[in-house]
């Protein structure tokens, strides 16, 4: 009987504000692989979220694997992989994030790398070019980390967090790569100071569970957002509106275009069906932090025959 892995990596949000390139905090939203080895390459999309025209060879697990595997020598063998995603892709929420995270999984079990998770939060982190959405998906939770010139990866690690979150999932997509076309090249050293300052405290609240402080640095940003504002449907709208409706804070979510709300969880259902009413045009989801990061089970073929 072949070995069969189901790899489970929860989406992200990051930043969170000001926490630009550094603050992650994984969702419960997944993308989920059941891999096996094959004669032949084979990867199966079961998700409206995934696309259905692609290439093995272009395609991002595919390429991550196979990279992964050669940073160690090893050659990937060809799998059959099906996919299922609950992660829209360039919304913000993580997807690529995810994708890579789950790749290096793939190689690991497949090439019998035995990576530490510190191998697969520096491996995944350097991949990304920052480290808040990979560190979130790994480790589950929310995490605030920093990636060195060497591409090594500290994290600050927070397990729990009582509170729920609304995502404002807007039918238009908006890649990281052109979001960041629209941020300054530099600031002035005092508002560069302010802009530091308003991420520390968001930082030192999320560690105290301070969710009245969360929610008013969350919306403190001065980093991305108030050069991203103008790229996001109905973004000053839904921030007005979450706060009207009791929300502690709302921010993109990454570079956007989806919006992302943290809220007191007894209000969860009658926040949720107001917002539904005042932003039909939107997908708005609740979810939770996840706490679990990345699983794998091995299966057998007897279990998904």
């Amino acid at each position: 009987m072949r070995k069969k892995w189901q790899i489970t990596v929860p989406g992200s949000t990051a930043n969170l504000g000001p926490g630009f390139d550094s603050i992650g905090l994984s969702l419960s939203l997944y993308l989920e692989l059941t891999v096996s080895l094959s004669e032949t390459w084979e990867i199966i999309h079961l998700s409206d979220h995934l696309p259905q025209d692609f290439t093995i060879e272009e395609h991002l697990i595919y390429t991550i694997a196979k990279e992964t595997a050669a940073r160690f020598n090893k050659q990937l063998p060809p799998c059959r992989i099906e996919m299922k995603s609950e992660l829209p892709f360039a919304r913000g929420l993580g997807s690529s994030a995810a994708a890579i995270v789950a790749a290096i999984e793939l190689a690991n079990l497949v090439c019998d790398l035995n990576l530490t998770t510190q191998d697969k939060l520096n491996i995944s982190s350097q991949i990304e070019g920052h480290p808040d959405n990979a560190t979130a998906s790994v480790l589950g939770g929310l995490t605030i980390s920093v990636l060195d010139d060497e591409g090594n990866v500290d994290t600050i690690h927070i397990k729990e967090l009582d509170a729920s979150f609304v995502v404002f999932i807007p039918n238009v997509e908006l890649k990281t790569s052109e979001a960041r076309k629209v941020l300054p090249a530099q600031f002035d050293r005092g508002y560069a100071v302010r802009a530091s300052a308003n991420a520390n405290m968001l930082a030192a609240s999320l560690i105290n569970k301070d969710y009245e402080r969360i929610g008013r640095y969350m919306e403190s940003d001065l980093f991305h957002e108030p050069f991203r504002a103008k790229l996001i449907p109905n973004f000053d709208e839904i921030h007005h509106a979450a706060r009207e409706a009791g929300a502690y804070g709302t921010a993109l979510s990454g570079a956007g275009p989806t919006v992302i709300s943290i809220i007191p969880t007894p209000i969860a259902e009658q926040f949720v069906n107001k917002m539904k009413k005042l932003f039909s045009e939107h997908e708005i989801l609740l979810t939770r932090a996840d706490h679990q990061g990345i699983s794998v089970i091995e299966i057998g073929n007897d279990v998904l025959a």
